[in-house]
């Protein structure tokens, strides 16, 4: 488990965050995050006021990384960069997430190393990371100020002949009636723009691969394009598949044979292939050592799939 509860025990009064940054090491920012979130117990009862005295029996939920030993494939001082595998969360979502990047993260770099970007759990791919607080401001400053160069491979549906571009508004679905995850193209929705070129088709498998170019960062912005304009990308769960088996997919209801049947691979054939920015004078392009291409042997043959 990630998140693992340390027991305390403290003879004199202290106000609640003074003891969470004495004891855990931390910034007064994260032990007030600690108290609002629930983790900290004192003498069998949760504490919610972070400035407030505490004293007596102190229990921590304190997030303790579990490593599986993946490894980063590059470092410097200030970030390091990871291939993240398919299936993989970067953050936790719950306390009882049994693992997620975050615990190689902070296993290779120490507690104040953090994920710069989300990648989506079933896509692959490069995951920039810093090693420290002021790297990481910088990081997410040059991401948001759109100083970030991204490229990524998708195996999609069908035969796709010459680039193009998809320049569209997006917006998130508020019908709960539906999926609320779901993103939809909406003329109230903010812009999106994604430039796509064909690499690869594939006639047994009725397939192309296309490597995208996000101009703009929206969620699932290069899965709804590709939906967009007809052709889904192979083993997603959400876009270009019946409603009911997405809410199937959602619940983990879903059995192993309908997943490659209605979406064609059993993940998201989706890849973060490259990754350039300039920090503090110098020029950094990474590419991705993973062979993508080769993910087309999963792909379920038309014959055999939904729509095929």
């Amino acid at each position: 488990m990630a998140f693992l509860n340390r027991l305390y025990h403290l003879d004199k009064p202290l106000p609640a965050f003074l003891f969470l940054m004495k004891t855990l090491g931390v910034r007064q920012g994260e032990a007030q995050k600690i108290v609002a979130t629930g983790r900290l117990v004192v003498n069998g009862e949760i504490w919610q006021h972070s400035g407030h005295s505490i004293c007596g029996e102190i229990e921590v939920k304190e997030f303790v990384p579990q490593s599986r030993g993946l490894k980063p494939i590059f470092t410097t001082t200030d970030f390091g960069l990871f291939d993240k595998p398919s299936g993989t969360l970067v953050h936790p979502t719950t306390y009882r997430t049994p693992y997620s990047m975050l615990d190689d993260i902070r296993h290779v770099y120490g507690k104040d190393a953090n994920a710069i970007h989300r990648i989506d759990m079933e896509t692959s791919g490069l995951l920039l990371v810093s090693r420290h607080k002021r790297a990481e401001r910088q990081l997410k400053m040059m991401f948001e100020g759109r100083g970030v160069r991204k490229s990524y491979l998708a195996w999609v549906r069908g035969r796709v002949e010459k680039p193009f571009d998809v320049d569209v508004p997006l917006k998130q679905n508020s019908d709960f009636s539906t999926i609320k995850l779901k993103m939809l193209v909406h003329p109230e929705g903010k812009p999106s723009l994604t430039h796509f070129v064909p690499i690869e088709y594939d006639p047994e498998h009725d397939a192309t691969l296309v490597q995208a170019y996000p101009h703009t960062g929206r969620q699932h912005q290069i899965r709804v394009h590709l939906f967009h304009v007809k052709h889904p990308i192979l083993g997603d769960p959400i876009y270009g598949v019946p409603t009911e088996v997405a809410i199937a997919y959602l619940d983990k209801e879903l059995k192993k044979e309908d997943r490659l049947f209605y979406m064609g691979a059993d993940r998201l054939l989706l890849h973060a292939q490259t990754l350039e920015f300039n920090l503090e004078g110098v020029s950094y392009r990474f590419v991705s050592n993973f062979d993508f291409e080769d993910l087309k042997k999963m792909i379920v043959p038309p014959a055999k799939r939904h729509g095929g």
